[in-house]
C-alpha cells in the first residue's frame, strides 16, 4: 500500500521493521531505511524492553490466564495498533534477534503476498523455513541494496 506524501504525485512504499522491544538498534535501523525514502513503522518500539513483561505481570496480579488476558483490552489494543500497519505495508523486514510474534508477523505480511525480508544475526542455528522470506541478508548493505531495486516499483 504505498502511501502518497506530499503533491500526491510520489507514492512512498511502507516497510513494517519487525524486531525485538529490547534490540537497541531498532532506531537505528528504522532510519537507515527512512533515508532510503521509505515510511517505516517502527513506532510498536516506544512502549520500551519490558513492555510485554509489565503487561504480563499487571494480568497475572489481576488474577488472569495468559489466555484470559489476549481476550483483554491491553492485548487488543496492542494487537489492533500492529495489525493495521501490517495491513497497511508493502514489505516488511524482520530483523533479528526477535521472538515468536515476529515471526508471526512477518509469516502474515508474506500470506497476503506482500514481499517480507529477514535480517539475520550470524545465528548459529539455520532455519529452512526461512525460505518463505523473499530473501534473508547477513549485513544491512545487502538489505539496502534490496530495497533500492524496490522502491520505485510499482505497488
Amino acid at each position: 500500500m504505498a502511501i502518497r506524501t506530499g503533491n500526491g504525485a510520489n507514492p512512498k512504499k511502507k516497510v513494517y521493521l519487525i524486531s525485538s522491544l529490547r534490540k537497541p538498534e531498532v532506531p537505528e535501523i528504522a532510519n537507515k531505511i527512512r533515508k532510503l525514502g521509505f515510511i517505516v513503522f517502527d513506532d510498536w518500539f516506544a512502549a520500551g524492553p519490558e513492555a510485554d513483561d509489565k503487561w504480563r505481570d499487571y494480568e497475572k496480579a489481576r488474577g488472569r490466564t495468559y489466555q484470559e488476558a489476549l481476550q483483554g483490552l491491553a492485548a487488543d489494543h496492542v494487537y489492533q495498533f500492529d495489525l493495521k500497519h501490517l495491513n497497511e505495508c508493502d514489505i516488511a523486514v524482520l530483523c533479528l534477534p526477535t521472538g515468536k510474534s515476529g515471526h508471526l508477523e512477518l509469516g502474515y505480511v508474506i500470506g497476503q503476498g506482500k514481499r517480507g525480508y529477514i535480517l539475520l544475526d550470524n545465528p548459529e542455528r539455520w532455519d529452512v523455513m526461512y525460505k518463505f522470506a523473499h530473501g534473508v541478508f547477513h549485513k544491512f548493505k545487502e538489505l539496502k541494496a534490496e530495497l533500492e531495486k524496490l522502491k520505485n516499483e510499482p505497488a
